[in-house]
């Protein structure tokens, strides 16, 4: 058994090999994928993703499929766009139109960029620079994900502090453990693979540890994480 996550991965990458970078391809690919797998009735699928999936059956187009929601399905799929895409401006559009085919709030969409973008520095770059990277997101997300790259940036300088992740989490006040919501899931997933950019198995029982919706926070890091050191 495999968790939605990873077919979600799965089900990008198939609809990305198609689109031989077409995005109104991808688009149409992913989103006939994402239909029949709602069929399946699969565990752990997020509203706002199993709600755009049933307006697909009923008709909807997959550019206006998508719920208003902030939750983290955009982004548990968002690191195998920067893992492999070199066009920074196609891999943005990529990550838009996934987003959108099933959440609609912006919060999700800035998100999803800020973990593609982690995903592309990782694979580019032996030593991660944090600046470096929290710039592109800024570039990215403009006006719509200030809030967001506030996060962002705390998370940079609890890593410099040297707080673990785990404290940095409960400083979110997020105690009880790591949210679905994208303002929680992916600062405290960032600040996991700063504290170990090129430890696969540290990055990810780390993150675990927060507790909460970990099966998502460890996908995102294993797929950040992943894309910079191999298989």
């Amino acid at each position: 058994m495999i968790s939605d996550d990873t077919e979600h991965t799965c089900m990008v990458a198939q609809s990305l090999i198609d689109a031989r970078g077409d995005v109104d391809v991808f688009t149409k690919r992913f989103a006939s994928r994402l239909r029949w797998w709602i069929l399946a009735l699969p565990a752990g699928v997020g509203k706002a993703t199993a709600r755009a999936g049933i307006r697909l059956w009923l008709g909807v187009k997959p550019q206006n499929a998508g719920v208003f929601s902030a939750g983290n399905g955009p982004s548990m799929r968002a690191a195998i766009f920067g893992a492999a895409i070199d066009d920074v401006k196609l891999m943005l559009e990529m990550v838009r139109a996934s987003s959108r085919l099933t959440h609609s709030d912006p919060k999700a969409e800035c998100g999803a960029i800020a973990v593609a973008l982690a995903a592309k520095h990782s694979r580019d770059h032996e030593t991660v620079d944090a600046n470096l990277w929290l710039d592109n997101v800024v570039n990215a997300v403009g006006d719509d994900g200030v809030e967001l790259t506030d996060l962002l940036r705390k998370a940079v300088l609890s890593t410099r502090a040297g707080e673990s992740t785990p404290e940095f989490t409960q400083a979110l006040g997020l105690a009880k453990g790591v949210t679905g919501y994208t303002y929680h899931t992916v600062p405290v997933a960032i600040h996991a693979w700063l504290s170990h950019p090129k430890d696969f198995r540290a990055a990810v029982t780390t993150i675990i540890r927060c507790g909460g919706d970990a099966d998502t926070t460890a996908a995102i890091v294993g797929g950040i994480v992943g894309t910079g050191v191999g298989g």
